[in-house]
């Protein structure tokens, strides 16, 4: 029988016979220990044998040696390093060399192909948590303190009765000066830099809120509105003066000060600079230029700081313009006016250069009353100051000033607008129209030389 019938014989044998895997025939455990039991019987088995001694069949073995594993390691790390310096390099030189080429070439082929492209300007919105206003109050708030004002007033009912108020000021240096308004201490003045008797001005520092410091007047004018304190303190920290004459409209403005008492002490209001110029009559009832803003002034808040985005001081808080039909007109005064007005009063305790005619008028004297006088419109002169411009050129009481250095003046306002013109010292010509007798249509005019005196008061 040959090979291949002995093997279907197998297959045919093993279909009449029950078999499974595992050890298991003829539903009985098979006997072989091996864990893969073979289905072949030993027949079979030695027809395998006799197989492997074929000529075709051929097999052998050899166990790897401990040494060959590590034989075969060593090269393979060496050719990885190899590949990881090489590949590196190459890596290195395609960005330093290749990329910004094929970036160059990429953006000029996009520029040629793309002729009509506009560009878009991209801005950057950056949100920071802390606003301009934060930093400039930090910076500012230490240097406006408060002012406390007592006085005494006379009441009809009462007799003498104690009153007081309060206002806001600016350090101006670190030696104890303060920059404040002069409507905010003139209830307590007498005359001059005299504090009434029964009267105190104090300052209360911002870090220092349960103490009061005595203050002197260092001087004070009331055109413009300005007052200079001084405190026996040292190394106060003093404000940064800014320039009020580079001012424009719509900058951002920050008012610190005492509204509404010191209770309310370091409030900061913000808004822009609504106007420059603006003119308003301030206590004197003169004209003042001045700063116009939105940010909230308030009573209270007279005498501190208007800053600019750098935390400079730029004006000084002084009035607002309140009442149902008005909201957010606030004024200042511009820190270039006031401190030039600060620094003289310091070094000469009032405004040196500031020039004076040396007369009074009687504003009763209007131009209604000169046409049923028949009399030229001008300015009656009710005084004449001894030894003053006026009174050595000669003018008189009763005189009516016409002109003014050849400007028709008409009114007290118009005077004082071509007198501050000039300055302490100039000659200038007034003309008037003098009467010579009661009977009014008779009189002449004359033009004077008048040197203008120094004010100083």
């Amino acid at each position: 029988m040959s090979e291949f019938d002995k093997s279907n014989n197998y297959y045919d044998n093993d279909n009449n016979n029950s078999y499974s895997y595992e050890g298991y025939s003829n539903n009985r455990q098979n006997t072989n220990t091996s864990p893969y039991y073979s289905y072949y019987n030993s027949y079979n088995q030695q027809n395998y044998d006799d197989l492997k001694t074929s000529s075709f069949y051929s097999e052998s073995y050899e166990k790897p040696r401990k040494g060959r594993i590590r034989e075969m390691i060593l090269p393979l790390v060496i050719v990885a390093l190899i590949s990881s310096v090489l590949g590196g390099a190459l890596v290195g030189a395609w960005f330093q060399f290749g990329a910004p080429t094929l970036v160059e070439n990429n953006l000029q082929s996009g520029n040629n192909s793309q002729v009509d492209t506009q560009l878009v300007k991209q801005i950057e919105i950056v949100n920071n948590i802390e606003s301009p206003a934060t930093a400039i109050a930090e910076k500012v708030s230490p240097s406006i303190v408060g002012i406390k004002v007592t006085y005494r007033i006379q009441d009809f009912w009462f007799g003498a009765q104690q009153s007081s108020g309060s206002g806001s000021g600016i350090i101006i240096r670190s030696d104890g000066y303060i920059l404040t308004n002069n409507h905010v201490i003139e209830a307590a003045m007498e005359s001059g830099t005299k504090i009434a008797q029964g009267a105190s001005i104090q300052v209360i520092l911002p870090n220092q809120t349960d103490q009061f410091y005595d203050a002197k007047v260092v001087g004070r004018d009331e055109r413009t509105d300005i007052a200079v304190l001084k405190v026996d303190l040292s190394e106060l920290p003093a404000v940064d003066i800014g320039n009020s004459d580079e001012l424009k409209v719509g900058e951002l403005a920050i008012a610190i000060g005492n509204p509404a008492g010191l209770e309310f002490m370091g409030s900061v209001t913000q808004g822009i600079i609504s106007g420059l110029n603006r003119e308003i009559q301030v206590g004197s009832g003169r004209p003042l230029k001045v700063i116009q803003t939105d940010a909230a002034i308030n009573p209270g808040n007279s005498g501190g700081a208007l800053v600019n985005s750098k935390g400079e001081v730029i004006g000084v808080n002084t009035v607002k313009i309140s009442g149902s039909n008005y909201e957010g007109l606030g004024f200042a005064i511009p820190i270039n006016t006031a401190m030039e007005i600060a620094n003289s009063l310091i070094s000469d305790g009032y405004v040196k250069g500031r020039p004076q005619i040396g007369v009074q008028i009687d504003t009763r004297y209007n131009e209604e009353m000169a046409e049923t006088y028949k009399l030229p419109p001008g300015l009656l002169v009710k005084e004449v100051i001894p030894l003053s411009g006026a009174y050595n050129a000669g003018i008189k009481i009763g005189d009516i000033i016409t002109e003014f250095n050849g400007v028709p003046v008409k009114t007290f306002d118009e005077l004082e607008t071509e007198k501050n013109k000039y300055k302490a010292g100039d000659v200038v010509k007034i003309k008037i129209y003098r009467i010579e007798s009661s009977d009014f249509t008779r009189g002449q005019y004359l033009e004077l030389d008048v040197t203008l005196s120094e004010d100083k008061g």
